[in-house]
């Protein structure tokens, strides 16, 4: 085999969907897998089974070389096999293996049981350092009665991806990541890469323990700078001159630093930022290390929500009411996990104030969660909200830039969004 032609994707969540229909629209032949018959019936009948732009689109045009099953063995007749399947967080900040050893196992056994050699399995979901080495490939040995880089291929190869942006992450990325068992896996990953994607990304190759601590480093990177940037803002904000969107405009303009996330703002949260930042502390304590920089952002982090919900409760009493705008982590999706709007408006309730929440994405359908609060369906409902007291915009959605806002309420705007 000199290349990838037959390709299947299991789990076909919010990121399998759309590696799985971007891989059919360039031009491979997908399976997707999954145990949920109903997001498989979706996928068949040419329908997003989740909620991401430009998904829907791509299904329509991948459709004649993508359809969907429930049968994990089908996939044996598939050149390669990318797992994006969900690896939780464990108590002590490690992942865990379970539903990713689940999801291979049949497969490696049908190999087992036709004699098939050369599969290749990619592991696209996040594993804690070691654990593709230790647990994963013994188990395929084991299962597949080969060895791992002589019958069959193994890959860690994770995407960079943001939640509504995933289409236009996956076909431009800036990286490709891949851990390789062997040079074989590696040439093939890389030529499928070289197909798949529509720009030039920078291809890294190198063993999967190194792909697994570069992963979760570079992330960890990216929240150590978020958390610098809010541990800056909230030095400055107890300076009357201080304006810290200048400061960082400043800092930003050094190529050593760059503006790619130095903007002023609130908590970073989402699925994978927190988690593989908390990752990286516990690989460390694993080889009789610390890492403080990971557990200083982890820190900042939780102090940054935490002290923009006290400056809001400073300003009210008992009984009044609030707003917070922005329940998704980020613009462009609807997911809450570890959002700083949530955390903001808990606190606020729990405190004995009247909530009141928007989101543009974010709503009780999607997030049954928000039930908690008042939700508003539109912003502009806030100005007739006379004894509206404190109002904190926790997510930069561009629409609050102009949402009309009784002038009694005190607006905390850490984003900028309003200046």
């Amino acid at each position: 085999m000199s290349s990838f032609k037959r390709l299947s994707v299991f789990g076909l969540g919010k990121l399998g969907a759309c590696m799985a229909a971007t891989l059919a629209q360039r031009g491979f032949e997908v399976l997707g897998v999954d145990v949920n018959p109903e997001v498989v019936r979706l996928i068949n009948a040419g329908e997003p089974p989740v909620n991401e732009p430009l998904l829907a689109e791509t299904i329509s045009e991948a459709r004649p070389r993508f359809r969907a099953t429930t049968d994990a063995r089908e996939a044996i007749e598939t050149d390669a096999s990318f797992f994006i399947v969900p690896t939780p967080s464990l108590p002590d900040g490690s992942f865990s293996n379970e539903f990713l050893m689940r999801a291979m196992q049949p497969v490696a056994q049908a190999a087992k049981e036709v004699r098939r050699k050369g599969h290749v399995f990619v592991c696209s979901a996040t594993t804690t350092p070691g654990a593709c080495r230790q647990v994963i490939i013994p188990m395929l040995e084991h299962q597949t009665g080969g060895i791992c880089g002589k019958h069959f291929g193994f890959s860690y190869n994770p995407e960079f991806i943001a939640l509504g942006n995933v289409i236009r992450g996956l076909l431009e990325p800036d990286l490709v990541l891949i851990g390789e068992s062997d040079q074989r896996t590696g040439d093939l990953l890389e030529g499928l890469y070289r197909k798949y994607n529509t720009n030039r990304p920078n291809i890294a190759r190198m063993s999967v323990t190194s792909a697994e601590l570069a992963k979760i480093s570079l992330n960890s990177y990216i929240t150590m700078k978020i958390s610098f940037t809010n541990q800056l803002r909230m030095m400055a904000e107890q300076y009357a001159d201080a304006d810290i969107h200048a400061i960082l405009d400043a800092v930003g303009s050094d190529s050593r630093v760059g503006r790619k996330y130095l903007r002023s703002g609130v908590s970073y949260g989402g699925p994978c930022f927190p988690r593989d930042n908390r990752l990286l502390s516990y690989a460390a304590r694993q080889v009789g290390l610390s890492a403080p920089l990971a557990e200083a952002t982890d820190c900042v982090n939780e102090t940054t929500k935490q002290r923009i919900a006290q400056q809001a409760l400073a300003c009210v009493r008992q009984g009044d009411t609030v707003a917070v705008l922005g329940m998704a982590y980020r613009p462009g999706t609807w997911i809450m996990e570890e959002s700083a709007g949530f955390h903001i408006a808990q606190t606020l309730k729990r405190s004995g104030c009247r909530v009141l929440v928007h989101d543009y994405a974010a709503n009780p359908a999607n997030s049954p969660s928000l039930l908690e609060f008042e939700v508003i369906s539109d912003p502009a409902q806030l100005e007739k909200e006379q004894r509206l007291k404190a109002v904190i915009i926790s997510c930069p959605w561009p629409g609050y830039e102009t949402v009309s806002l009784p002038g009694s309420a005190t607006v905390f705007d850490p984003w900028g969004v309003r200046s």
